[in-house]
């Protein structure tokens, strides 16, 4: 790792997987400058460093903090990310992840800022034509939130021609469990994804579960996911940025962990985990939904050395429930 301290901009530090990244960046002695609106984040989740609660679209508070804290690099996590919500309201999408997103660039091309990390995700790969998924796939979106994702990627490979900004873009699959220490977790209101709505249901705190669509070309009718540990996207992230501050070319990198789990098969390992019974009913699909997203890790593995701690779902889960049954997850 650089052996010099920078100064590290998280752009929705306060959400899920943005807060277990401040965490990280604290714990490799990084300061850190925490940016959110707290529309879905939630202050308590964040640790230590500095706390501002703005908009990312705002380019003159953003002015203010690239001036006052001479920021090294910056980490976006500020976008809405739910695919149901982004086929209903898709202007909300791309006001949020593009128009916004392009004042936080310009605000870093006009300081001189010319290291980002991008939160992607594995939505720009649409319905997939083979499994597991490399970065060299066709990208064809089958959502409105996938394709803003894709949008700014292709502007950060422009920023990176015209300005000399370097990215790397990280294209998650399903981000789950929590922190270790218990005290910082997931934490969305409304909830909507699969893994803590089903423990949800296993601590009493739904009547039920629903599962949407069984009739998907898969073993059991549900769709497949790829299940990632937070703590280990959070890991790459750092192996990222590390990269850049050493000088390496912008790149994309899949983040998931190469196994597919069907909705019942989470379920299942869900009340071996917890010894509960799980209530289920289906319900049909919801539009924009893959069956199948599974992904190839094998480029972020090869290139910056990253290994997942986290490598079965069983283990996920634990961490997961550990957070969920714990009073501060309240």
């Amino acid at each position: 790792m650089p052996n010099k301290k920078r100064t590290i901009l998280v752009v929705g530090g306060a959400g899920y997987i943005g807060s277990h990244m401040v965490r990280q960046l604290n714990n490799a002695s990084h300061a850190v400058v925490t940016l959110d609106n707290l529309s879905t984040g939630n202050r308590r989740l964040i640790g230590e460093g500095e706390f501002v609660e703005g908009n990312l679209g705002d380019a003159d508070l953003l002015d203010r903090l690239f001036a006052e804290y001479a920021i090294d690099a910056v980490m976006h996590f500020a976008a809405f990310s739910q695919v149901g919500e982004s086929m209903t309201r898709p202007l909300k999408y791309y006001r949020n992840n593009i128009a916004e997103t392009i004042t936080l660039l310009e605000t870093m091309v006009r300081n001189g800022v010319k290291q980002f990390i991008f939160s992607s995700t594995a939505a720009v790969y649409g319905e997939p034509e083979s499994v597991p998924i490399a970065e060299n796939h066709v990208l064809k979106p089958t959502n409105p939130y996938g394709n803003t994702k894709l949008a700014v990627e292709r502007m950060l490979a422009d920023c990176d021609c015209a300005h000399g900004l370097k990215y790397v873009a990280l294209r998650y699959f399903n981000a789950a469990g929590a922190d270790g220490s218990g005290e910082i977790g997931e934490m969305h209101d409304p909830e909507t994804h699969l893994i803590p709505i089903v423990l949800q249901a296993a601590a009493g705190q739904r009547d039920h579960m629903q599962v949407f669509g069984t009739d998907y070309p898969t073993t059991d009718g549900t769709c497949i996911r790829d299940y990632v540990h937070v703590n280990d996207l959070a890991q790459a992230h750092l192996l990222a940025l590390d990269a850049l501050l050493e000088g390496a070319g912008s790149a994309v990198y899949n983040l998931g962990s190469s196994q597919g789990y069907s909705v019942r098969e989470v379920i299942g390992k869900a009340e071996a985990v917890t010894g509960r019974n799980i209530p289920v009913k289906e319900a049909p699909r919801r539009a924009g939904d893959p069956a199948v997203l599974i992904a190839s890790s094998d480029r972020i593995k090869k290139e910056l050395g990253w290994r997942p701690v986290y490598d079965n779902l069983e283990a996920i889960i634990e961490s997961a429930w550990n957070w969920h049954a714990a009073p501060s997850a309240g």
